[in-house]
């Protein structure tokens, strides 16, 4: 639900917050691969500015030392925020901007304070415009955003908590495939205006982002 832009303007039950294990756990830095969708819409709360009000429907991060997702609905926001805080790294897209001030409500700590990359902020700097992370995956990976954060919306006035958290999963693996791609490849790939291939430059690898 991050995306609240245009192209250029541009698991079922929630798992326990648990400590890592050894030998199971992998070794280096911690990275978590973020995402977060919304019970309310930016028309429901008087626009993209209180976004601290729209509510946490569901968080989901991916674990690099344990390579698992960890899910988690409202009621288990504060276990999500102890998730974070354990980070070496929260990667996101447009995380700062957007999840941070939707989860900021449920946490006794300044999200901001947290070591922090932002992809969406990384390309802005440079180009100057927006892309979204739907654009950039279809480009670089060939891949696509399962669903929309209206849609996801929706889902949950009907209740489908369900599809909400497999949709949220899709992005997070989305926004992790696409930082390892930059981070390998050292390059995104996007259109332009009218529809060129284009490349941009990326710098995303941990010595320069951590």
């Amino acid at each position: 639900m991050a995306e609240q832009f245009d192209l250029f303007a541009d698991n079922p039950e929630p798992e326990p917050l648990e400590e890592p294990t050894e030998p199971n756990s992998k070794t280096g830095p911690r990275i978590l691969y973020f995402d977060l969708e919304t019970q309310k819409g930016a028309q429901e709360v008087g626009g993209w500015g209180n976004s601290h009000l729209m509510k946490l429907a569901v968080g989901v991060v991916w674990d690099s030392r344990e390579e698992k997702y960890f899910s988690f609905l409202e009621k288990d926001a504060e276990g999500l925020v102890a998730r974070l805080a354990m980070a070496d790294l929260v990667v996101g897209f447009n995380v700062i901007g957007f999840d941070y001030a939707v989860l900021q409500p449920y946490a006794s700590i300044d999200l901001q304070e947290l070591k922090t990359f932002d992809m969406l902020q990384d390309v802005h700097k440079q180009l100057g415009f927006r892309l979204s992370l739907n654009h950039l995956a279809e480009q670089s990976l060939n891949a696509q955003k399962t669903a929309d954060g209206l849609l996801s919306l929706q889902w949950y006035k009907e209740g489908k908590m369900d599809q909400i958290v497999e949709y949220c999963i899709k992005d997070v693996e989305i926004t992790r495939d696409l930082f390892l791609y930059g981070q390998k490849m050292g390059y995104v790939n996007y259109l332009s205006r009218d529809k060129r291939p284009l490349t941009l430059p990326v710098d995303w690898s941990l010595e320069k982002v951590i």
